[in-house]
């Protein structure tokens, strides 16, 4: 019965989808400033509510954004339209987001395959990262990345956050814009948006190097790599999941040294032979693998290398995996 009310609550949310952009897009026209100054003149002291429940709308029905946070530096200032025209991207990123994730997250994690399954997971483990970098760089579509990103299993409250902190700067620019009036936007609005341009590319040209840093840091590797490796003795294969995990029906990749994410930095020093000549990391996906090669980069450790699907892909494979005889150190292993 449970299964059968999620079906019909996703069918009827993507029949409702389909409707407003059939709408949206029927009267895209009629969707100006003037007419949106014209409707929240009209609303008077729910101006401010009604304007962040418009733009929730339009974001989620692929509308232009910078029509309404321009409209609203001229309803209600700088300050107030900025925070107005946040609160309601923000809003309206999120409704994307949860859309796209229960009408269409389920079907992609079991169709996601190749090329697409490495995106989604390479974007999971940069996670807020990841949302943060779009959200600084205007060259990727606000609204369709809404939608993607509700595809991955990042984690709700670290794509609002980052989403917000990260369109606030975008939102005074264009408030102020607004503000200036129309003649100011008829006559400087390419100079301003180029200028916008080239800060947002200045912010992603001082993110970029980190990014790139963590994603070689990080070298994703197959489970057959992994194994050639572990076969033959030379490199350490680290699993940063809790004992608990490491113990559990799960398994572990036998001769692999169990440090939980949250101990590594307290025990970096056990991994101090294998500085410059790298170690393998595993978990049950790839996340806190990913995360741990991020930590271990910053150390100055070279040569890291995360398992691609951690240990279900290992599973999969059908190579053996240890139950509940925990290897204290691999240290011992690794150097007879």
């Amino acid at each position: 019965m449970a299964t059968l009310r999620a079906k019909v609550t996703r069918t009827a949310l993507a029949i409702a989808l389909a409707a407003g952009l059939a709408i949206a897009i029927a009267n895209r026209d009629a969707f100006s400033q003037e007419a949106l100054q014209q409707w929240l003149a009209a609303a008077g002291w729910w101006a401010p509510l009604a304007f962040v429940a418009i733009y929730a709308a339009a974001t989620v029905l692929f509308l232009p954004g910078s029509v309404l946070t321009l409209a609203a530096g001229v309803l209600f200032g700088v300050v107030g339209g900025a925070l107005y025209s946040l609160a309601g991207a923000t809003l309206g990123a999120v409704l994307a987001f949860l859309i796209a994730r229960h009408v269409t997250g389920d079907w992609v994690a079991r169709k996601a395959g190749g090329w697409l399954k490495q995106l989604i997971e390479g974007v999971e483990a940069e996670g807020w990262r990841f949302v943060a970098f779009v959200r600084l760089v205007p060259l990727f579509p606000f609204n369709v990345v809404n939608y993607a990103l509700g595809l991955t299993r990042i984690p709700l409250a670290a794509y609002a956050l980052a989403s917000a902190v990260c369109m606030l700067p975008g939102a005074f620019a264009y408030a102020w814009l607004g503000q200036a009036g129309r003649a100011a936007l008829a006559g400087d609005a390419g100079a301003v948006k180029n200028g916008l341009l080239a800060l947002a590319l200045a912010a992603a040209l001082m993110f970029l190097p980190r990014l790139i840093r963590q994603f070689k840091a990080g070298l994703l590797i197959t489970p057959e790599m992994a194994k050639a490796l572990c076969d033959a003795g030379s490199t350490p294969i680290i699993d940063v999941r809790e004992a608990k995990d490491f113990d559990g029906e799960t398994g572990h990749v036998p001769g692999a040294l169990n440090i939980p994410l949250g101990e590594l930095p307290a025990r970096v020093a056990e991994l101090e032979p294998w500085r410059n000549e790298g170690v393998v990391l595993i978990c049950r996906t790839q996340v806190r693998s990913g995360q741990a090669a991020r930590l271990l980069a910053r150390q100055g450790f070279a040569r890291l290398r995360v398992v691609n699907g951690g240990m279900l892909a290992w599973r999969e494979r059908g190579f053996p995996a240890a139950w509940n005889e925990r290897v204290e150190t691999a240290s011992a292993n690794t150097r007879a």
